[in-house]
């Protein structure tokens, strides 16, 4: 009897064991802004293609629109085991390391192809194992464009922003870069940003095409510049417990979805920067302002200062290095 006990005792614990190993990994994804954002249509590129390439053996959840976490909280929560994939505007990781703070830096890149050269240069690739110390890993760079100024009363030059409150991400970078203009800015979650501007309790804010058209701030905005003065590109990023924690042929193949969906949602984020800008002229809500040289330059001089400002946290090679990228 014992032995007929212990042999389905036996039994009973290899059955369990293999059901706990047949038991897919699940990566919760969690971001804060729309679906049909190129953040929003990366994430679901990536469920796909993990459902069609790993199935039962990776499950992936992703909560868009802070359902999650906000992009204040994620990071913490990632670090508790609470989500496994997030992608953070590159401004939410300067308390990590500084040397991210480049990516906030005004007018430091002309254009996305600029800012592409220079991530998938050496020194931008570098930059994704700088979170490695505090115990998260970055896997990618994920593009949204182009950062435009959005306000209820026209920006011509400098002068036009001085007093006005804009909403800012959390960035000692982007509080500095408007309070070079005499500007007044208030550091408030993504999430609260259209009620904020309909309720006219701030002036103003900076953002993509794509995010002002999907989340409708052209609608609460009279007048948007057309400035192009800084980058918004996201991070991928997970903890080091939980990557770690895959085997080495798993975290390959997740990895490659990972560069899959991020090419294919920097892909929509180029034709998106165009198409939404169009679709907001279109809807005749809100007026694009265009900046002539001698206009965008007097916003350059104004905020260029910053560089130096920042230049010893962010380093001056670094700095150098991405200016390099606009040849």
């Amino acid at each position: 009897m014992r032995l007929l006990t212990a042999a389905v005792t036996t039994i009973a614990l290899a059955l369990g064991a293999q059901a706990a190993v047949a038991a897919p990994i699940e990566i919760k994804f969690s971001h804060v802004v729309a679906e049909n954002t190129p953040k929003g249509q990366m994430a679901l590129k990536f469920k796909a293609l993990v459902e069609e390439r790993l199935a039962g053996k990776v499950e992936v959840a992703v909560f868009p629109s802070s359902q999650l976490f906000g992009d204040n909280k994620v990071l913490e929560a990632m670090l508790l085991g609470d989500v496994q994939l997030a992608a953070p505007s590159l401004s939410k990781l300067q308390k990590y390391t500084k040397q991210l703070q480049i990516f906030d830096l005004p007018f430091l890149f002309k254009d996305m192809k600029s800012v592409e050269r220079f991530q998938q240069g050496p020194d931008g690739q570098k930059l994704l194992s700088s979170l490695e110390s505090k115990g998260l890993v970055g896997l990618g760079y994920l593009h949204n464009g182009m950062k435009q100024l959005s306000a209820s009363n026209p920006l011509k030059v400098p002068a036009d922003a001085a007093g006005r409150k804009f909403r800012i991400m959390t960035s000692d970078v982007l509080q500095a870069q408007f309070e070079a203009i005499d500007a007044v800015p208030l550091k408030k979650p993504f999430s609260e940003v259209f009620t904020l501007l309909q309720t006219q309790a701030i002036d103003g804010q900076e953002n993509t095409w794509s995010n002002i058209y999907s989340k409708k701030f052209f609608e609460v905005q009279p007048f948007i510049t057309e400035s192009n003065h800084g980058v918004l590109d996201y991070l991928v990023v997970t903890s080091a417990e939980f990557w770690m924690s895959l085997d080495k042929e798993l975290q390959v193949e997740v990895k490659k979805a990972l560069d899959d969906a991020i090419a294919y949602g920097n892909g929509i984020a180029a034709e998106k920067a165009s198409e939404d800008k169009q679709k907001i002229i279109d809807s005749k809500r809100s007026e694009v302002v265009n900046l002539t040289d001698a206009e965008r330059q007097q916003w350059v001089t104004a905020m260029k200062p910053v560089w130096a400002q920042f230049e010893e946290e962010i380093g001056a090679d670094l700095i150098k290095a991405a200016e390099a990228s606009n040849q």
